[in-house]
């Protein structure tokens, strides 16, 4: 694979299972969706978090993501931003007023459009990811391996795939659990500790 060595690529992929696996805001949406809505929401929410991130590796590609990531307006302009919308959903979520996600049977507003979009936006407007791309896929990428565009790309490319795989099998699974066994009670539990997590999470991200 355009030179990259075994070991290489072994390294890199046990690096992403490890960071795919601690919560974050990513993970909090899809079980959110997942729990409340059913298998399927916590499905069209993973995609659009993979989305999101397929977006900040396509800026890395591009360079976009540095000159982001050295500007510190537009950074905490997006830190901000996301920060916000973290709390918002979370408050929303609380009061009852709104919803993180999608119903299972699509019959919520927007449908799977609406988790989808939530999804992608909650991934991208986490300037953490984008500072994450930028200094973790270069780690990897071996100069004498080949071009580096194609290996960035490769790379992403499987971080995208491990992010997916990861979410996809926390949402389908955490949503069929939630329709066997979970009841009213339970579900309400949920509820409020994802919304909880996502004003939390909201918070430590304005604080930087």
């Amino acid at each position: 694979m355009l030179g990259l060595s075994a070991a290489t690529l072994a390294g890199y992929l046990a690096a992403i299972v490890v960071l795919m696996l601690t919560p974050g805001p990513d993970m909090m949406f899809v079980l959110a969706n997942a729990t409340r809505y059913g298998a399927r929401a916590g499905a069209v929410a993973a995609l659009g978090v993979a989305a999101g991130e397929a977006v900040h590796v396509a800026a890395v590609v591009a360079g976009l993501a540095t000159v982001i990531a050295a500007s510190p307006v537009l950074f905490t302009a997006i830190r901000w931003a996301g920060a916000a919308y973290l709390i918002v959903l979370g408050l929303r979520a609380l009061r009852g007023t709104g919803r993180p996600g999608v119903a299972a049977d699509g019959a919520d507003g927007g449908g799977a459009g609406r988790a989808f979009r939530r999804g992608l936006l909650t991934n991208l407007l986490n300037p953490k990811m984008i500072l994450f791309s930028v200094a973790f896929l270069p780690q990897f990428v071996r100069p004498d391996a080949g071009p580096v565009a194609a290996q960035l790309v490769l790379l992403g490319a499987l971080f995208v795939a491990v992010q997916l795989t990861v979410d996809l099998a926390l949402g389908v699974g955490a949503g069929r659990f939630a329709r066997r066994w979970g009841d009213s009670r339970w579900s309400r539990r949920v509820d409020r500790l994802c919304a909880v997590a996502f004003v939390a999470l909201g918070v430590r991200l304005a604080a930087g």
